[in-house]
């Protein structure tokens, strides 16, 4: 549906050219709902703008629906541009038009009759949840409504894609789930392909199929967002990550050296990801029972991404160094991920 090849973005400026795109290659399917999250500064706005072309590329191709959009004429992309639909993060509302007008704005601007917009209003009003407001102004609405009514704006003209550039980050957390809740029911309903830019990875989680981490201007790491979340590979992405699925060692351990060789009173630490019907496994109990280790568990939660279990869990084995070996190679048979921390010695009280 969106294939971006080579893209390259490069700004002037009073100290010299920006290069804020380099190279960028993307693929996303028809009916994705496609998050790029990165840092202030890192591109990802000026990549979602190049997909609708309100910045055009330095160099590459941008194909939506199979059109090359960079070959357009001035024209030509206004009429492509109906088929792209966009919604910020401010909302961008006209603060002397009702409801109704602001969410009927682009369709007068291509003349359409006043019937066939009431036809078209009224029900995006109903999908968005504010029949009962379409004659109230922006001024009289909360930060949710006013994103409800950029929603149904972007949705007026039918659009075939949703670009949505930082729409949650002004809202607060219970608004900004019901946001994502209506985003997801758009894609599903209408059958939307809907490109998400955040910096917010709780965003990512809890709506996207898939993920681009983008930093300095290149895409750093890619895949589904299950792959990404469960098994990171790139500095940044780790970062993003680590604000919901911390790293950090369990306090009693934290701020002490790590060595991979046994110490005294030393526990070896390691992690392990539970996916699927695993996550719900006794893994760690039939481990104790084949291998005579001793396993102390210092952290552990489950969560859920897509539907799919997930457990993370930080375990300390002790013992001798047959035995410990014996544990890593009967977790190293199961269908977990085991991740060896080192040897770490507890805090004492």
């Amino acid at each position: 549906m969106i294939k971006l090849i080579g893209i390259e973005k490069i700004y002037d400026s009073p100290s010299g050219k920006v290069h804020a795109l380099k190279g960028i290659d993307l693929d996303i399917a028809r009916g994705e709902i496609y998050g790029i999250i990165g840092l202030s500064g890192a591109g990802k706005s000026t990549l979602v703008r190049c997909i609708n072309m309100l910045e055009r590329p330095t160099a590459g191709k941008v194909f939506v629906d199979g059109q090359d959009m960079t070959a357009l004429t001035d024209s030509e992309l206004r009429a492509a541009r109906k088929n792209i639909g966009m919604i910020f993060q401010h909302f961008n509302l006209l603060s002397s038009a009702t409801v109704y007008d602001n969410i009927a704005f682009p369709l007068k601007l291509s003349n359409t009759p006043d019937d066939v917009i009431e036809k078209k209003v009224r029900p995006l009003l109903e999908l968005v949840g504010l029949s009962d407001k379409a004659n109230q102004y922006p001024s009289q609405l909360s930060g949710g409504q006013k994103q409800r009514v950029g929603i149904a704006r972007a949705l007026a003209s039918d659009p075939k894609v949703l670009l949505c550039d930082e729409a949650t980050s002004a809202l607060d957390p219970q608004t900004t789930k019901s946001i994502l809740d209506l985003i997801r029911v758009i894609n599903k309903n209408l059958s939307l392909t809907v490109v998400v830019i955040t910096h917010e990875m709780q965003v990512i989680k809890e709506l996207c199929d898939k993920v681009a981490v983008i930093s300095d201007g290149v895409i750093a790491e890619r895949g589904s967002v299950l792959d990404v979340f469960t098994h990171p590979k790139h500095r940044i992405t780790k970062e993003f990550i680590s604000v919901l699925l911390s790293n950090a060692l369990p306090a009693a351990f934290r701020g002490n050296e790590i060595s991979q060789d046994r110490t005294p009173d030393s526990l070896l630490l390691i992690r392990l990801i539970f996916l699927g019907d695993r996550a719900d496994d006794p893994v760690l109990a039939n481990m104790i029972r084949a291998v005579p280790v001793e396993c102390t568990m210092l952290f552990g939660n489950l969560d859920e991404i897509h539907g799919v279990p997930f457990g993370r869990f930080i375990v300390g084995l002790s013992g001798s160094d047959d035995a410990i070996n014996a544990a890593l190679k009967f977790l190293g048979g199961q269908d977990v991920r085991v991740e060896v921390i080192g040897y770490v010695k507890r805090n004492s009280i």
